[in-house]
């Protein structure tokens, strides 16, 4: 397996095709989700010839977005599918690899612990200081594809995700979720009713 060369080709790609509308899933957030894994699965004492299986994951995890908006969890799998065999990966890592990114669709629905990794990564910003500024272009990328709502409308739905969202790991419940815990009450504090 070539990670180096497999994480080259990627994040080329991501830096020079993503579509300039997307303000959330650029690769400044691929990027995020990569470092945050790799710190999750450290801190889970994740098997060392596992980290990079989670490293390639988190770097193709929103690769789909190249292609598509809706269902790119499933267009990532397909670019990684058609493009990591390349570098020498094997089947039975494609298929580690495929079951992670399919895991971090919402609802994320992980089955074992490097699934679990990639879910608490991608969802780590909920539980820190930056998770407005993150929520905001999430937002600003949704007004782009026509979803106009109300910054209350919006907040809303934000109380609904956090109040429903569980981080899976030991290690992100320890760090995040009392973060996570205070912007959501924070949330609640300016805009409920």
């Amino acid at each position: 397996m070539n990670f180096e060369d497999a994480r080259s080709y990627i994040l080329e790609r991501l830096s020079t095709e993503l579509n300039p509308n997307l303000f959330y899933h650029t690769l400044d957030h691929t990027l995020d989700v990569f470092e945050s894994a790799i710190r999750i699965a450290k801190k889970e004492n994740i098997p060392e010839n596992d980290i990079p299986l989670i490293k390639t994951a988190a770097l193709y995890h929103d690769s789909g977005m190249l292609v598509t908006y809706d269902g790119h969890e499933s267009a990532s799998v397909d670019i990684a599918q058609r493009v990591l065999p390349g570098f020498g990966y094997s089947v039975q890592q494609m298929e580690v690899i495929k079951g992670m990114i399919m895991a971090t669709k919402l609802p994320q629905n992980p089955h074992n612990k490097l699934e679990k990794v990639l879910c608490d990564a991608d969802l780590d910003y909920l539980g820190r200081d930056d998770f407005f500024m993150i929520s905001h272009r999430l937002k600003q990328e949704w007004h782009v594809r026509g979803h106009q709502q109300s910054l209350k409308e919006w907040y809303n739905g934000q109380i609904a995700f956090l109040s429903s969202h569980v981080y899976f790991t030991e290690s992100a419940i320890e760090l995040r979720r009392p973060k996570k815990i205070d912007n959501l009450n924070q949330i609640k504090a300016l805009f409920t009713d």
